[in-house]
């Protein structure tokens, strides 16, 4: 994961560096993803935080997307704290309309999903399993510009991926939705 979140730095200090080349997102995601509640439960409905970040040459027709996304919740049950989490490194492409007159900008986007999951579960000992696996997203949203550059928004997506726990194929991927607030250029 970290060389994920250097791989997006080195990206934004590119994309950054040839700015009048270049249009682009960078948004801070906060929301809540629901996973399987068959594979989850009690930790199906885990707080979400991320960074949505998408770029293109202003004549592309879409723009590159590169998001980061980490889920979380954690629950005890009979005197057992279970903690289960998953990441998202999601690349692909997302379509922006712009909407002449108008500050809203509505997108769709997909690609391919890495995904990582691990559920730790502690009582007396600790036990963690932990797999990654890929698959792909699909997602929506509207971004709302302010001014120049604060982006305000909302984004919907769905992650389909699998791991396996137990000895078991278990759906890590699942709906995700929530608030942006972020930086247009």
């Amino acid at each position: 994961m970290k060389k994920n979140i250097l791989a997006v730095a080195l990206m934004l200090l590119f994309v950054s560096a040839n700015a009048n080349a270049w249009t682009g997102n960078a948004n801070a995601f906060l929301g809540q993803k629901t996973l399987d509640q068959d594979d989850w439960e009690p930790a199906d409905k885990q707080g979400e935080f991320g960074v949505l970040v998408d770029f293109k040459q202003s004549q592309w027709p879409v723009s590159i997307a590169i998001d980061l996304l980490a889920s979380v919740d954690e629950v005890t049950v009979l005197g057992v704290n279970i903690e289960a989490r998953t990441t998202e490194f999601d690349v692909g492409v997302r379509k922006i309309w712009e909407v002449e007159g108008s500050s809203i900008r509505p997108y769709i986007g997909g690609g391919i999903a890495f995904v990582g999951a691990e559920i730790e579960e502690t009582s007396f000992t600790n036990i963690t399993f932990d797999d990654n696996g890929t698959g792909i997203w699909l997602n929506g949203g509207i971004y709302w510009t302010l001014g120049q550059s604060f982006n305000l928004g909302l984004d919907l997506r769905y992650t389909q991926a699998d791991v396996t726990f137990f000895g078991e194929d278990v759906k890590a991927g699942g709906t995700h939705a929530g608030i942006i607030l972020g930086y247009h250029w």
